[in-house]
């Protein structure tokens, strides 16, 4: 990975998770709804929605209370594969919510690239649970 690209992920407040073991730890820990980004170095949509969506100033401000955590499948370990088909995903980009309590908000699952505009109406719906 580029110092370049690492930087550019750096930027945003993602807590890297490896297994499932540590995503439910962190489930469990968190106060807060938690977003799940799964992310991947060759997803052209995941670096789009990194850059054009996530950084965007009102995302941020929108998910100011929100705990990010971030999966990284690049390797597409034996872990990668089991985070993935326990979400019964077929990979990335996907961003998951879980409420406050760590249960997902199954109705809200963004699957592929949004704009600002649509990914703050997922936001919307997400926090409105």
């Amino acid at each position: 990975r580029s110092d370049a690209e690492h930087m550019s992920s750096s930027s945003l407040p993602f807590v890297r998770v490896a297994s499932l073991a540590e995503l439910q730890t962190q489930l469990s820990m968190s106060t807060r709804p938690v977003m799940l980004d799964f992310y991947a170095d060759w997803c052209i949509s995941c670096k789009e929605m990194e850059k054009l969506t996530l950084k965007h100033t009102a995302i941020r401000q929108r998910l100011a209370d929100v705990t990010w955590l971030q999966v990284d499948v690049t390797a597409n370990t034996l872990a990668d594969k089991a985070l993935l088909k326990h979400f019964n995903l077929f990979g990335p980009p996907a961003i998951l919510f879980f409420n406050a309590q760590g249960q997902e908000i199954k109705t809200v699952r963004v699957i592929g690239y949004q704009n600002v505009e649509q990914f703050q109406r997922s936001i919307a719906n997400a926090l409105a649970n």
